[in-house]
Order: C-alpha cells, then sequence, then structure tokens
C-alpha cells in the first residue's frame, strides 16, 4: 500500500492515479492525498504526484503528540542496527503543528539512536511538509540511508505513516522545460507535468517501458497522436514514456520546433525516439494508421489578462467551438472505437471564480465521443489554471465510441 502526496490540484493527480492503478485500488485519504493499494509503485512520469511513499503504520484518531510517540518507539527498534550514516527528513500533512513541532520529533529519534550508536543527519523543517524540491535534492526515498517519514492526517482523525519512494524529480522537469532549444510562448507553453497527466489519462500502466531498458529491436509499443503538437512538449513526454509519436500542426513552424526539440531530447537523455511530423490542419488532416491514443492540447483561444466582456467571451466561444467541433467530427472517422482521448480545451473564469465552458462539452456524443467516467472525482474537477490566469485548461477524457 503506498499513498501519494498530490500536487497543487489534487483532483487531476487522482484522475492521473485512478486511470493508471483502477478505480478499485485507488482512493481518497485527506484533501491532498490518494492512498493506491499496490504492491510496486513509482513516482516517475506523474505529472500530479508531489511525493510518493509505502505506508508503515496507520493510526486511528491521533494528534500529532500521539503520532511523534509512536514514531520516536518504531523507528528507534526499527533502525537499532541500522549500518552507516541516515539521513531522516520528517513531513507533517493535515496536523495543527509547526515546523518546530516536527523537528523536534526528529531530534528525540536522533537521540535514542544516538545511543544505539546510530549517526543521523536530520533535515531541518522550515514549514511541518518539507517541499518537493528539498525531499528532491536530498535524494529521500532513493536509497536506504536516505528517508523521508510522510505523515497524514485525514480530516476524520485517521493517520498514516509512510517512507517515501521519492519526489518529482523538479530538476529534469525544469531542463525539459527551459533547455530544449525551440520555445514559443505566443502558441502557449503547455507544463511537462500536465503533459504527463494528459497521457496518463489515455494510456494503461502496462504500455509503459522503462526508460534507457528498450532493446534496439523492440520500437515504442504504443503510438501517441498529438493533432496540434506545437513545440512539441506532449511528444517529448510520451516519447520518455517510451512511446512511438506522431505530431501535425497548421504550422510549418511549429513542425520545424518540434522535429529540432525532439532530436535535442534524443541526444541530451539518450533515448531512441520514433517520430512522425507533418503539417496538417486538425480540422482536415488525414493521419496515417495506426493512432492508439490521441493527446493534445488544442486551440485555446487568445489569451486574456482580465475576464472578457459577455460580447467578446461569447465571440471567442464560438470561434473556439467551431474549430475543436471541427477537429472532433475529422478524427472521429479516422479512429477506431475504444481509442482513448485526452483533450485540453478552454474554459474562462470569470472574477467569481465560475468558469465558461464550450458548449460542446456536453454533447461529445454528437462526435462519436463518451467522457470517460471516474470513481473519484467530476468532470468540473478538471481543470488546470493558475490563479491569475482567465483562461483554464479543461481536460476531456474520451474514448471513441
Amino acid at each position: 500500500m503506498y499513498i501519494a502526496i498530490l500536487g497543487r490540484q489534487p483532483a487531476l493527480g487522482m484522475a492521473e492515479l485512478e486511470h493508471l492503478y483502477g478505480n478499485d485500488k485507488t482512493r481518497w485519504f485527506s484533501d491532498q492525498s490518494a492512498i493506491i493499494d499496490t504492491h510496486d509503485f513509482s513516482i516517475n512520469f506523474l505529472g500530479g504526484t508531489q511525493k510518493a511513499a509505502r505506508i508503515t503504520i496507520e493510526l486511528a484518531n491521533s494528534d500529532w503528540h500521539q503520532v511523534s510517540t509512536k514514531i520516536a518507539q518504531e523507528y528507534a527498534r526499527t533502525w537499532s542496527n541500522f549500518e552507516g550514516k541516515l539521513t531522516l527528513g520528517i513531513s507533517a500533512y493535515g496536523f495543527d503543528v509547526s515546523a518546530r513541532d516536527v523537528q523536534q520529533t526528529g531530534i528525540i529519534l536522533k537521540q535514542r539512536l544516538k545511543k544505539n550508536g546510530i549517526s543521523v543527519r536530520l533535515i531541518p523543517n522550515a514549514e511541518p511538509a518539507m517541499n518537493s524540491a528539498t525531499s528532491h535534492h536530498n535524494k529521500l526515498g532513493l536509497s536506504d540511508n536516505k528517508v523521508e517519514l510522510i505523515v497524514v492526517r485525514a480530516r476524520n482523525g485517521r493517520v498514516i505513516v509512510s517512507e517515501s519512494v521519492g519526489a518529482q524529480n523538479i530538476t529534469a522537469y525544469a531542463k525539459r522545460d527551459q533547455e530544449r532549444p525551440k520555445r514559443d510562448a505566443f502558441v502557449g507553453m503547455l507544463p511537462p507535468k500536465l503533459a504527463q497527466i494528459m497521457i496518463n489519462l489515455t494510456l494503461p500502466l502496462s504500455s509503459r517501458l522503462p526508460i534507457k531498458q528498450i532493446p534496439d529491436e523492440q520500437q515504442p509499443s504504443l503510438r501517441v497522436l498529438d493533432p496540434f503538437c506545437g513545440t512539441g512538449v506532449i511528444l517529448q513526454e510520451a516519447a520518455l514514456m517510451s512511446h512511438a509519436v506522431y505530431g501535425t500542426d497548421i504550422a510549418d513552424k511549429m513542425i520545424d520546433f518540434s522535429r529540432t526539440n525532439l532530436e535535442w531530447l534524443a541526444t541530451s537523455h539518450r533515448v531512441d525516439v520514433d517520430a512522425t511530423l507533418h503539417q496538417g490542419d486538425a480540422m482536415d488532416t488525414k493521419w496515417n494508421p495506426p493512432i492508439d491514443a490521441v493527446v493534445c492540447e488544442s486551440y485555446l483561444g487568445q489569451p486574456f489578462s482580465a475576464p472578457p466582456s459577455p460580447s467578446k467571451l461569447d465571440q471567442v466561444r464560438r470561434n473556439c467551438n467551431h474549430i475543436i467541433g471541427a477537429f472532433l467530427e475529422n478524427i472521429s472517422s479516422q479512429l477506431n472505437t475504444g481509442t482513448p482521448l485526452c483533450i485540453a480545451v478552454p474554459a474562462w473564469r470569470a472574477t467569481d471564480g465560475r468558469f465558461t465552458h464550450l458548449s460542446l462539452v456536453s454533447e461529445l456524443n454528437k462526435y462519436g465521443f463518451e467522457l470517460y467516467s471516474f470513481k473519484n472525482i467530476d468532470q468540473k474537477d478538471l481543470l488546470y489554471y493558475r490563479e491569475d490566469q482567465v483562461v483554464a485548461r479543461e481536460l476531456l477524457v474520451l474514448v471513441k465510441s
């Protein structure tokens, strides 16, 4: 059993986990965490999970003092014969405690272990829960002598104590996002984390091959199409997951950008990239089979720094609805029944926090698609945005009917 600490918008991370591991294996534990009933779990390529940990202790209706006592007792015994120096961090989620309270638990445990001749380097807490950057840079969870205890309390008082198996590799994300040679802010900057989530909302976990472990004679397992490929962020992330990638875009410039970025990825990350790229308008292009999954950020319309007037919003909404509707109608006839899709479409946020959606979201069956049904979340939760943004990305997880 594992627990996942979810990202800034937890529903997206939950949807990702549910699709990968199944709705019978995933459930909410707290507002920020999910439990995954599996014997093997990896945080690699999970865009919506900040940290992951193996569950070791479960407690009912406990406060921090009780939890702290339990941790000190259990781990003083567990690590009583530990060999070498131990690097330790402790993170607390859902508790009304200070960073100093959490740090004190670590100090008590360190003192007990010292009596057994065990040396502990305790990572200081700036907050009750260490951020994922601190966990990543200290390589916590990546070896037996670098441990982060992740302690999570649910609203009903239940507590889980767990041992980290890793945090998101923010260094790698930054490298792929900032060091790729071709970028274009005008066409949007899809975050690599969101691209990973979208890919994971279409493809089964079993289709992913270990990176850098692909035999030369074995081709990537599935072919992912991005009909609005832009600079190739989705193609890049799918290639890193060992899939063949197929990108088209209405602009020749974007095809050149995607090609350059994929060549950079192949060289810088030492991976084989099986890519097909060509110019094409998503509203009338004929794509070459096979197409195993479709993942794309569609046309989002013009950017806004403030909510537009009702008349302007209506104009932009109609335009986006026309383009995306024509794309869905075009691609529907080219896909086999059961083909999965994840499409980011625009939704516009008003000053009161309410969203205006595309009209086609409520009539997807007209185009030959059905919305994927999630157990743990609602469709209204699949929105990616930042607080200062007017245009949000709404994720439509679809199946060709």
